[in-house]
């Protein structure tokens, strides 16, 4: 009877368990934060980011459009906004509320390549996303200071140029970077002067087991001269799961302010 009574509380458990991860795996969360930098161009008072990476097999929820919408300055997709499977339908839905929120730009992800990349990137421009394959936009305050945004292509494929990317952008300009990959650290040298990188990826580990996950939880990092800021991901690989990675998109407000150390 000890042995029934145990077992069932195992399953129960179990179960409670997997509904738990079901619903991290799920959620419609914005995460708002904000970062300050010394040299963030003062004319441009703040800058609003909608960010979101790894939508992969979900439809992006009204209630995220609906969190931000009318918040946000710009959206840059971090990649994997699709993978094998997943019909270009849904990626049209999915692009059409990004544009309700604000101009949408875009960076590859080594999951985007598991489809017919050629008919995405034609989507893409159809809609009028703007792709940031190794290349850089720049937007000009009246006063002439200077903000860029880069974007490197598919690292896993070997597909980034970030030398590209910097001749792309101006020089005297902050710079902002979108990697789907946050392993474009190793090749970001402080004379490139890139300020913050945006990546995702990793889905913070997505299921951590008694602490332990292949990848850590997403978060910020300092590293140099450069803020390194990686998301959990708004959905999954594999298992349509999560456990201590919960799924987000983040809405980050850039402006200028006294840096913290470290």
């Amino acid at each position: 009877m000890i042995l029934f009574w145990f077992g069932l509380f195992i399953l129960i458990g179990g179960f409670l368990l997997l509904l738990y991860m079901v619903r991290e795996a799920f959620l419609n969360k914005v995460v708002e934060q904000e970062l300050v930098f010394s040299d963030f161009p003062a004319s441009f008072g703040k800058v609003t980011i909608f960010f979101i990476s790894d939508i992969h097999k979900r439809t992006i929820s009204d209630l995220i459009i609906d969190k931000v919408k009318g918040k946000a300055d710009l959206v840059i997709i971090g990649g994997d906004l699709t993978e094998k499977g997943v019909p270009f339908e849904k990626v049209k839905t999915n692009l059409v509320k990004l544009k309700q929120v604000g101009p949408v730009y875009f960076v590859w992800g080594n999951n985007d390549y598991e489809v017919d990349f050629r008919k995405l990137d034609a989507i893409l421009l159809d809609l009028g996303v703007k792709v940031l394959a190794n290349t850089a936009v720049t937007f000009e305050s009246p006063l002439g200071e200077k903000l860029c945004l880069l974007g490197v292509d598919d690292m896993s494929q070997e597909r980034d140029r970030l030398d590209l990317a910097l001749l792309d952008a101006e020089v005297n300009s902050f710079k902002i970077m979108a990697s789907h990959i946050p392993a474009i650290m190793k090749k970001i040298i402080p004379e490139h002067e890139i300020r913050l990188v945006l990546s995702g990826h990793t889905h913070g580990g997505q299921i951590h087991l008694f602490g332990y996950s292949p990848y850590k939880k997403g978060g910020i990092k300092k590293l140099n001269n450069t803020i390194l800021f990686i998301s959990n991901g708004y959905g999954t690989t594999a298992l349509p799961l999560r456990l201590g990675a919960p799924a987000e998109s983040h809405l980050i407000t850039l402006q200028r302010g006294t840096e913290k150390s470290g």
